[in-house]
Protein backbone atom coordinates (compact mmCIF):
# COMPACT_ATOMS: atom_id res chain seq x y z
CA UNK A 1 0.00 0.00 0.00
CA UNK A 2 1.47 3.33 -1.09
CA UNK A 3 0.51 7.02 -0.80
CA UNK A 4 0.58 9.31 -3.86
CA UNK A 5 -0.44 12.90 -4.56
CA UNK A 6 -1.42 15.07 -7.51
CA UNK A 7 -3.63 18.17 -7.49
CA UNK A 8 -5.41 20.63 -9.75
CA UNK A 9 -7.08 18.18 -12.13
CA UNK A 10 -9.19 21.04 -13.56
CA UNK A 11 -11.64 18.70 -15.27
CA UNK A 12 -14.52 19.85 -17.46
CA UNK A 13 -16.05 16.62 -18.73
CA UNK A 14 -19.68 17.61 -18.22
CA UNK A 15 -21.73 18.54 -21.31
CA UNK A 16 -22.43 22.04 -20.04
CA UNK A 17 -18.91 22.85 -18.83
CA UNK A 18 -16.59 24.30 -21.44
CA UNK A 19 -13.16 25.04 -20.00
CA UNK A 20 -10.36 23.65 -22.19
CA UNK A 21 -7.10 23.81 -20.29
CA UNK A 22 -4.78 23.68 -23.28
CA UNK A 23 -5.18 27.45 -23.67
CA UNK A 24 -2.80 27.62 -20.69
CA UNK A 25 0.00 25.84 -22.54
CA UNK A 26 1.07 22.53 -24.02
CA UNK A 27 1.42 20.94 -20.60
CA UNK A 28 -2.37 20.83 -20.44
CA UNK A 29 -2.92 19.24 -23.87
CA UNK A 30 -5.18 16.18 -23.45
CA UNK A 31 -4.35 16.31 -19.75
CA UNK A 32 -7.30 14.19 -18.60
CA UNK A 33 -6.31 11.32 -20.91
CA UNK A 34 -2.64 11.62 -20.00
CA UNK A 35 -3.44 11.71 -16.29
CA UNK A 36 -5.62 8.61 -16.52
CA UNK A 37 -2.87 6.69 -18.30
CA UNK A 38 -0.14 7.73 -15.86
CA UNK A 39 -2.38 7.25 -12.80
CA UNK A 40 -3.53 3.74 -13.64
CA UNK A 41 -0.01 2.74 -14.64
CA UNK A 42 1.44 3.77 -11.26
CA UNK A 43 -1.33 3.24 -8.75
CA UNK A 44 -2.85 0.03 -7.45
CA UNK A 45 -6.29 -0.63 -6.04
CA UNK A 46 -5.02 -0.61 -2.43
CA UNK A 47 -3.09 2.67 -2.79
CA UNK A 48 -4.24 6.09 -1.58
CA UNK A 49 -4.02 9.26 -3.68
CA UNK A 50 -4.23 12.75 -2.18
CA UNK A 51 -5.83 15.34 -4.49
CA UNK A 52 -5.34 18.89 -3.12
CA UNK A 53 -8.26 20.66 -4.75
CA UNK A 54 -9.43 22.22 -8.02
CA UNK A 55 -11.06 19.05 -9.27
CA UNK A 56 -13.79 20.42 -11.52
CA UNK A 57 -14.67 23.67 -13.29
CA UNK A 58 -18.38 23.01 -12.76
CA UNK A 59 -20.36 25.55 -10.77
CA UNK A 60 -22.85 23.09 -9.26
CA UNK A 61 -22.55 19.52 -7.99
CA UNK A 62 -24.73 18.17 -10.79
CA UNK A 63 -22.33 19.61 -13.35
CA UNK A 64 -19.33 18.18 -11.49
CA UNK A 65 -20.64 14.60 -11.44
CA UNK A 66 -18.99 13.54 -14.75
CA UNK A 67 -15.67 14.78 -13.34
CA UNK A 68 -16.24 12.96 -10.04
CA UNK A 69 -17.16 9.83 -12.03
CA UNK A 70 -13.82 10.14 -13.83
CA UNK A 71 -11.97 10.36 -10.49
CA UNK A 72 -14.01 7.50 -9.04
CA UNK A 73 -13.00 5.25 -11.95
CA UNK A 74 -9.29 5.84 -11.36
CA UNK A 75 -7.51 3.22 -9.28
CA UNK A 76 -7.01 3.53 -5.53
CA UNK A 77 -8.76 5.47 -2.79
CA UNK A 78 -8.84 9.23 -3.32
CA UNK A 79 -8.67 11.84 -0.53
CA UNK A 80 -9.80 15.26 -1.76
CA UNK A 81 -9.77 18.74 -0.24
CA UNK A 82 -11.47 21.81 -1.67
CA UNK A 83 -9.69 24.17 -4.05
CA UNK A 84 -10.53 27.78 -4.79
CA UNK A 85 -12.23 26.81 -8.08
CA UNK A 86 -14.34 23.99 -6.60
CA UNK A 87 -17.52 26.07 -6.51
CA UNK A 88 -19.60 22.88 -6.89
CA UNK A 89 -18.49 21.70 -3.41
CA UNK A 90 -21.68 20.92 -1.46
CA UNK A 91 -22.16 19.93 2.20
CA UNK A 92 -19.43 17.55 3.33
CA UNK A 93 -21.87 14.94 4.61
CA UNK A 94 -23.60 14.80 1.25
CA UNK A 95 -20.33 14.62 -0.65
CA UNK A 96 -19.16 11.66 1.39
CA UNK A 97 -22.20 9.63 0.36
CA UNK A 98 -21.41 9.94 -3.36
CA UNK A 99 -18.46 7.65 -4.08
CA UNK A 100 -16.98 4.81 -2.04
CA UNK A 101 -13.54 5.39 -3.54
CA UNK A 102 -13.45 9.09 -2.58
CA UNK A 103 -13.15 10.71 0.84
CA UNK A 104 -13.88 14.45 0.85
CA UNK A 105 -11.89 16.02 3.68
CA UNK A 106 -13.05 19.04 5.67
CA UNK A 107 -12.37 19.88 9.33
CA UNK A 108 -11.24 16.35 10.10
CA UNK A 109 -8.65 13.79 9.02
CA UNK A 110 -8.43 10.53 7.11
CA UNK A 111 -6.58 7.55 8.60
CA UNK A 112 -5.11 5.34 5.91
CA UNK A 113 -6.07 1.77 6.93
CA UNK A 114 -3.35 -0.43 8.43
CA UNK A 115 -0.55 2.14 7.98
CA UNK A 116 -0.46 4.53 10.96
CA UNK A 117 -0.61 7.36 8.41
CA UNK A 118 -3.13 10.17 8.82
CA UNK A 119 -3.98 12.79 6.17
CA UNK A 120 -5.23 16.20 7.24
CA UNK A 121 -5.59 19.66 5.75
CA UNK A 122 -7.65 22.55 4.47
CA UNK A 123 -7.95 24.75 1.39
CA UNK A 124 -5.82 27.53 2.86
CA UNK A 125 -5.44 31.08 1.56
CA UNK A 126 -2.73 33.57 0.67
CA UNK A 127 -0.46 34.32 3.63
CA UNK A 128 0.61 37.62 5.22
CA UNK A 129 3.47 39.20 3.32
CA UNK A 130 1.79 38.55 -0.04
CA UNK A 131 1.46 41.76 -2.06
CA UNK A 132 -1.97 43.30 -1.58
CA UNK A 133 -2.83 41.18 1.49
CA UNK A 134 -5.67 43.08 3.20
CA UNK A 135 -8.13 42.83 6.06
CA UNK A 136 -10.49 40.56 4.13
CA UNK A 137 -7.61 38.25 3.25
CA UNK A 138 -6.62 38.20 6.93
CA UNK A 139 -10.15 37.17 7.92
CA UNK A 140 -10.10 34.21 5.50
CA UNK A 141 -6.52 33.34 6.47
CA UNK A 142 -7.49 33.16 10.15
CA UNK A 143 -10.52 31.01 9.35
CA UNK A 144 -8.42 28.59 7.31
CA UNK A 145 -5.83 28.49 10.08
CA UNK A 146 -8.52 27.33 12.51
CA UNK A 147 -9.75 24.72 10.04
CA UNK A 148 -6.25 23.37 9.58
CA UNK A 149 -5.68 23.17 13.32
CA UNK A 150 -8.97 21.34 13.82
CA UNK A 151 -8.03 18.82 11.14
CA UNK A 152 -4.49 18.23 12.40
CA UNK A 153 -5.69 17.96 16.00
CA UNK A 154 -7.96 15.14 14.86
CA UNK A 155 -4.95 13.47 13.25
CA UNK A 156 -2.87 13.85 16.40
CA UNK A 157 -5.71 12.49 18.54
CA UNK A 158 -5.94 9.43 16.32
CA UNK A 159 -2.47 8.38 17.46
CA UNK A 160 -1.04 8.57 13.95
CA UNK A 161 2.63 7.66 13.54
CA UNK A 162 2.93 9.76 10.38
CA UNK A 163 0.93 12.91 9.56
CA UNK A 164 0.70 14.14 5.97
CA UNK A 165 -0.61 17.69 5.59
CA UNK A 166 -2.57 18.87 2.57
CA UNK A 167 -3.42 22.37 1.37
CA UNK A 168 -4.63 23.76 -1.91
CA UNK A 169 -2.86 27.10 -1.56
CA UNK A 170 0.87 27.19 -0.81
CA UNK A 171 1.43 27.27 2.98
CA UNK A 172 3.73 30.31 2.73
CA UNK A 173 3.80 33.58 0.84
CA UNK A 174 5.85 33.99 -2.34
CA UNK A 175 8.87 34.90 -0.21
CA UNK A 176 8.60 31.46 1.43
CA UNK A 177 8.33 32.94 4.91
CA UNK A 178 6.84 31.02 7.82
CA UNK A 179 3.10 31.36 8.39
CA UNK A 180 0.46 30.17 10.83
CA UNK A 181 0.02 27.18 8.52
CA UNK A 182 3.68 26.15 8.67
CA UNK A 183 3.77 26.68 12.44
CA UNK A 184 0.79 24.35 12.91
CA UNK A 185 2.40 21.66 10.78
CA UNK A 186 5.59 21.98 12.82
CA UNK A 187 3.82 21.97 16.18
CA UNK A 188 1.91 18.77 15.47
CA UNK A 189 4.79 16.93 13.84
CA UNK A 190 3.68 16.68 10.23
CA UNK A 191 6.41 15.05 8.18
CA UNK A 192 5.23 15.97 4.68
CA UNK A 193 2.93 18.70 3.32
CA UNK A 194 1.61 18.76 -0.26
CA UNK A 195 -0.10 21.65 -2.01
CA UNK A 196 -1.10 22.82 -5.50
CA UNK A 197 -2.63 26.02 -6.94
CA UNK A 198 0.53 27.24 -8.70
CA UNK A 199 0.61 26.88 -12.50
CA UNK A 200 3.23 27.70 -15.11
CA UNK A 201 7.01 27.86 -14.81
CA UNK A 202 6.96 31.47 -13.67
CA UNK A 203 4.69 30.58 -10.74
CA UNK A 204 6.36 27.32 -9.70
CA UNK A 205 9.39 29.15 -8.33
CA UNK A 206 7.24 31.00 -5.77
CA UNK A 207 6.21 27.78 -4.04
CA UNK A 208 8.16 26.42 -1.10
CA UNK A 209 9.95 23.15 -1.89
CA UNK A 210 12.00 20.98 0.41
CA UNK A 211 12.47 21.03 4.17
CA UNK A 212 11.56 23.95 6.41
CA UNK A 213 11.93 23.40 10.18
CA UNK A 214 11.69 19.65 9.79
CA UNK A 215 8.69 19.54 7.42
CA UNK A 216 9.10 18.48 3.79
CA UNK A 217 6.98 20.64 1.43
CA UNK A 218 6.05 19.48 -2.07
CA UNK A 219 4.26 21.23 -4.94
CA UNK A 220 1.98 18.67 -6.63
CA UNK A 221 -0.07 20.65 -9.17
CA UNK A 222 -0.81 18.62 -12.29
CA UNK A 223 1.20 20.68 -14.73
CA UNK A 224 4.20 20.79 -12.39
CA UNK A 225 4.13 16.97 -12.16
CA UNK A 226 3.41 16.64 -15.90
CA UNK A 227 0.31 14.52 -15.21
CA UNK A 228 2.27 11.91 -13.22
CA UNK A 229 1.36 11.45 -9.53
CA UNK A 230 4.22 11.64 -7.06
CA UNK A 231 4.81 8.86 -4.53
CA UNK A 232 5.03 10.08 -0.93
CA UNK A 233 5.25 6.80 1.01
Amino acid sequence: MSIFAIGDLHLSLGPNVDKPMDIFGGGWLNHADRLKEEWNDMIGDTDTVIVPGDISWALKLEGAMPDLDYVDNLRGHKVIIKGNHDLWWAGITKLNTLKKSITFLQNTCYSVPDTGICICGTRGWISPGTEGFDAQDNKIYNRETMRLEKSIQAAAASGADDIIGVMHYPPTNDKKQSSAFTRIFEEYGAKTVVYGHLHGKESFRYGIQGILNGVDYKLVSLDYLECRPIKLR
